[in-house]
């Protein structure tokens, strides 16, 4: 995710438009977005009882296409028909649906995935759908990609945002505190991602004990590819169009000051734990 990245509302499920937001560019959302550590794909593909994955939100197919890759067969359910659309243009089959709602006329799988989409599912009917719909020893597996930043260009794009969207809830406010601590993405925001998922699998009473992992990885972005990133990340699309030209404008300008180009620590955080028999 990018480094200003907006902080999540109590129950990001209930948060429709914001969760429904991302199709608004599916193209750049696809090209643009970062990918996930070959090794967590390559360990959830591994240690499932058979081939079967179900990609939750699966979006423009980003993981789905890795799992693929890894010699799986994936079914995505996405909320958004923008998003699916993409996705099958790569070759995944979506269906359309709130994955609470689903209805998965009898199929079974070996692993639920969810990347970067977990928190927009309610934690408890999502552990209870996922439940029925994997075969005893399946995993479910839910994972966020957590920017960690250089803590200077951090700064600077916290100025930006709060002299653009000062009022706004989940950006303006984010970036004042920041400013005013020094600090950058904190990754606070994914660590409640990961327990309210660990909650709902734990009150399902669906599943063992959860687990967590962590893959650390890092890529270097020129001042143009993390542009084109910046408004694939929630809220932007929500923007009025001169305060994103505000962002974009400000941020390209702190990218520039620190020579053009810098590299985005991530660390791929995973919440997931294996179906109870019976």
């Amino acid at each position: 995710m990018p480094i200003m990245t907006p902080e999540p509302p109590d129950q990001p499920h209930l948060a429709r438009s914001l969760a429904e937001s991302f199709g608004a560019d599916a193209e750049r959302y696809d090209r643009a977005r970062p990918r996930y550590p070959d090794a967590l794909i390559e360990r959830i593909a591994a240690i499932g009882p058979g081939p079967e994955v179900l990609d939750v939100g699966c979006g423009t197919g980003i993981a789905a296409r890795q799992f693929l890759a890894a010699g799986c067969r994936v079914l995505g359910v996405d909320v958004d028909a923008r998003m699916a659309e993409q996705a099958r243009r790569h070759g995944i089959a979506v269906e359309v649906a709130k994955f609470e709602d689903w209805d998965p006329a009898g199929r079974s799988f070996d692993a639920v995935v969810a990347a970067q989409t977990w928190h927009w599912i309610d934690p408890l009917a999502g552990a209870r759908q996922a439940a029925r719909v994997l075969r005893p020893g399946g995993r479910l597996a839910m994972f966020w990609n957590v920017a960690t930043p250089e803590p200077a260009l951090a700064e600077a794009f916290a100025e930006v945002y709060h002299a653009a969207v000062p009022d706004n809830p989940i950006f303006g406010r984010a970036a004042a505190a920041r400013r005013e601590s020094g600090s950058g993405e904190s990754g606070s925001g994914y660590a409640a991602f990961c327990a309210r998922a660990a909650d709902g699998m734990r009150e399902s009473g669906a599943f063992a004990d959860s687990e967590h992992w962590a893959f650390a990885w890092e890529r270097r972005y020129t001042r143009d590819e993390w542009l084109d990133v910046v408004p694939t990340t929630g809220g932007h699309s929500l923007f009025a169009p001169e305060e994103l030209e505000q962002v974009l404008t400000g941020v390209g300008a702190a990218v520039d000051a620190a020579g053009g180009s810098f590299t985005v620590r991530y660390t791929a955080e995973v919440c997931t734990a294996v179906r109870r028999p019976g």
